[in-house]
């Protein structure tokens, strides 16, 4: 491999912290939209000032008298604004705050939403990091206050948590600096389409509440085809949540998808919160009666149990990636193999080592079914179709199109190919799973 030369340094992000200029309130133009949410009181407004240069626009939003903060940095030669909402515990619209930061997510659809969580409180906060995860999946979870979680006796497994979430978790300390270049890089890479995230939903959910939420999932759908969240839409729905019904009502959810801003443009418009078509969509009735009728199919007890789940799921969340330093370390089989795989010792020998087993399986095991399927279809099958055509007078010509040429052709191509494919496949992609 050629090593990068100086020039090529100076142009990569991910190495050269003085890509991160500093713009604070001179954003007429940018590429992307970045939403900060967060507990209060986890260090959100210090991860803003230090991105943005300790310089913020404020000012109210739009019909409210909640605080409206925003600021912007350039990164990897394109512009990035930050949207810093207002701190708040759940997204369940109880009060303005919550209402204003879940509207901004799902109807604003920034291109990157970070959460700031403390980590020194993780349990507490993986609350709110699971509501998020629910709208959207362009999301990254800043972990700060690291320093006060050692000051504690408190080790958090960064890894481990984004394997349980799936999505990045980025360690920092935001008022030390610490951290930031490598949160900088992974809302760079979200944004521009590099890392694609599937994080964890559904759990806690009955089987009644997963027939509902399929059925009226696939209504919203229907009438919203670019909706990129409509299983949370429906949920909302069944929960009798009043902004969202109006959305449905107002068709403010169909036209969404269509105006959403493609990733890059500068055409985000920060009145579609405020401003919604006139008129019901043709769709919207059918979905809000059909939301009604589902509703009291899954009982009022469903909302207690799915929060009642959530926290049950953060404190699992919490329990497997936190450990005091006191504690004894946990023996953890994927860390463990983490380990090994990754290091720069073991990483690449242990690679070519299990490529040359995997080739070895692959050549060695598919000759024992490939000669099965051979014999299957061309000795046996063949022939007893070839008789068959004889028997009831088929054409020559038919017959060798049919038989001799499209099956004949079809089984080799299974017989050679199927057994190696069903091999190598499902082992190449534990070896990803490995950590290659």
């Amino acid at each position: 491999m050629k090593p990068a030369g100086p020039e090529a340094c100076e142009t990569c992000p991910a190495h050269n912290p003085a890509n991160l200029i500093k713009l604070g309130v001179d954003m007429k133009n940018w590429d992307f939209i970045v939403a900060l949410c967060g507990n209060p009181n986890t260090g959100k407004s210090t991860v803003f000032n230090a991105l943005t240069g300790l310089r913020q626009h404020t000012g109210n939003w739009p019909g409210k008298t909640v605080t409206r903060a925003e600021g912007g940095f350039r990164y990897g030669g394109r512009d990035y604004k930050l949207v810093d909402l207002p701190g708040t515990y759940s997204l369940l619209s109880t009060s303005y705050d919550e209402e204003i930061a879940r509207d901004f997510i799902l109807f604003g659809q920034p291109e990157v939403t970070v959460i700031v969580v403390d980590a020194s409180r993780l349990e507490r906060n993986l609350n709110l990091v699971q509501q998020v995860l629910q709208i959207t999946d362009r999301a990254v979870v800043c972990l700060n206050l690291t320093d006060e979680a050692k000051r504690h006796g408190l080790r958090v497994d960064e890894r481990r948590l984004a394997r349980d979430l799936g999505v990045p978790v980025v360690p920092t300390s935001a008022r030390y600096g610490e951290g930031l270049e490598r949160l900088n890089q992974t809302i760079s890479e979200m944004a521009l389409g590099r890392t694609v995230c599937k994080p964890r939903r559904g759990y806690g959910q009955t089987p009644a509440l997963k027939r509902a939420l399929s059925r009226l999932a696939s209504q919203v759908e229907a009438a919203c085809p670019e909706l990129p969240n409509a299983q949370w839409v429906a949920l909302r729905l069944l929960d009798n949540d009043e902004r969202i019904i109006q959305a449905v009502r107002t068709d403010e959810l169909r036209t969404l998808g269509r105006t959403a801003p493609a990733p890059g443009a500068p055409q985000f418009q920060e009145e579609t919160m405020d401003k919604v078509p006139e008129g019901s969509p043709s769709g919207g009735a059918e979905i809000l009666a059909a939301a009604s009728s589902l509703r009291w199919q899954v009982g009022p007890g469903f909302h207690q149990a799915i929060m009642e789940n959530i926290y049950t799921e953060a404190a699992r969340l919490a329990d497997r990636a936190v450990t005091r330093s006191d504690e004894r370390p946990r023996f953890d089989l994927d860390r463990t193999i983490d380990r090994l795989v990754t290091s720069r010792k073991f990483g690449f020998p242990l690679m070519l080592l299990l490529l040359t087993v995997i080739f070895w399986l692959t050549i060695t095991g598919a000759n024992w079914p490939s000669k099965m399927l051979s014999v299957l279809f061309l000795d046996t099958i063949h022939p007893a179709l070839k008789a068959g055509a004889a028997a009831i007078a088929f054409p020559w010509w038919l017959s060798g199109v049919l038989i001799d040429g499209i099956y004949l052709a079809t089984a080799w191509v299974v017989s050679v190919m199927l057994p190696p494919m069903a091999i190598f496949f499902p082992l190449f992609t534990l070896l990803e799973d490995f950590g290659y």
